[in-house]
Order: structure tokens, then C-alpha cells, then sequence
């Protein structure tokens, strides 16, 4: 496959699965600006394996494999975490309208990583047991677990939430 090639089957791909992944990535960091960071890596190792991921059988799963790993690699890691300056137009709205639903974004937002991404692989995309437990390296029976103590301690924390389901 010629240089060009590669470089256009890639662009089609990203331009294909680029929402999907960035919706994915929200879910799993909770803010917009990480997400597009955390889609862009993705993509850039994606792209510098592109042979190996084009011939792949889902290069879609492929690539969410990689966004998840790295996602969790990232939050493994002890470091200082970046925070923004927020002022004047940049500061986020705040409500005090207490009737407002909290949203599932801020919710998981309340999960480690590793129950974060069980829950975003097996019920925003609706993957296997199998395939959620291979792509954040635990044995079924931990994502299970997983997931069912993820999905309580959401209920517990936001009743909200359960009323919705």
C-alpha cells in the first residue's frame, strides 16, 4: 500500500468512527478537551500501526482497544494532574436550580477508571462480556463484578439515575 493510499484509508476511517470515538472518550474522562486529546493518541497510534489495524477483523474494536488502554494507562499513572485556569467566559455555568437531573457524564465521573470503562464498553457500546474484559485486561467474571458493584454504586449515590432506566 503506497504512502497515499494508507494516508486516504486512514483519513476515511477517521472520518467514519471520529464522533463515535469522541463520544466514547467524553464517557471515559468526563471532560470534552481530554477526550479530543485522549481520541487524537488514539488515532496517532492507530494511524503508526495502520497496516496491521487496516487488515484487523473490526478495526473500529481496534482502535476503541487502543483509546481504552491508553485511557487507563494514563490514569494509572501518579502524576499532577492539569487543571485550568478558569475565567470570565471560560468558567463553566453553574446552576442552582436544584431540580436539575445530574448527568451520566458526572456520574461516572465518580467511578475509578477501570469500572468507568467497563461500564462505557459493555452499555454505551454494547460489547460482550468477553470482548470489554479482553480490551481492559481483567478475567470475565472481574468485569462482571465490575460492572454490577459500578452500576449499584451508581444507583446508591444517584438515585436519579435508576428512576431514568
Amino acid at each position: 500500500m503506497t504512502t497515499a493510499r494508507r494516508a486516504a484509508s486512514f483519513e476515511e476511517f477517521v472520518v467514519a468512527t471520529g464522533d463515535r470515538m469522541l463520544r466514547t472518550a467524553v464517557l471515559l474522562t468526563g471532560d470534552r478537551h481530554a477526550a479530543e486529546d485522549l481520541v487524537q493518541s488514539a488515532y496517532a497510534q492507530a494511524f503508526a500501526r495502520w497496516r496491521l489495524v487496516a487488515r484487523a477483523d473490526n478495526p473500529t474494536a481496534y482502535t476503541r482497544a487502543i483509546l481504552t488502554r491508553l485511557f487507563l494507562s494514563d490514569r494509572r499513572r501518579k502524576r499532577v494532574r492539569e487543571l485550568p485556569l478558569l475565567a470570565g467566559a471560560d468558567a463553566p455555568a453553574t446552576t442552582t436550580d436544584p431540580a436539575l437531573r445530574l448527568s451520566l457524564v458526572e456520574a461516572l465521573a465518580t467511578l475509578p477508571p477501570t469500572d468507568r470503562a467497563v461500564l462505557v464498553l459493555r452499555y454505551f457500546h454494547d460489547l460482550p462480556v468477553a470482548e470489554v474484559a479482553d480490551q481492559v485486561g481483567l478475567s470475565e467474571s472481574a468485569c462482571r463484578t465490575r460492572a454490577s458493584r459500578a452500576l449499584a454504586r451508581l444507583r446508591t449515590h444517584f438515585p436519579d439515575l435508576a428512576d431514568q432506566a
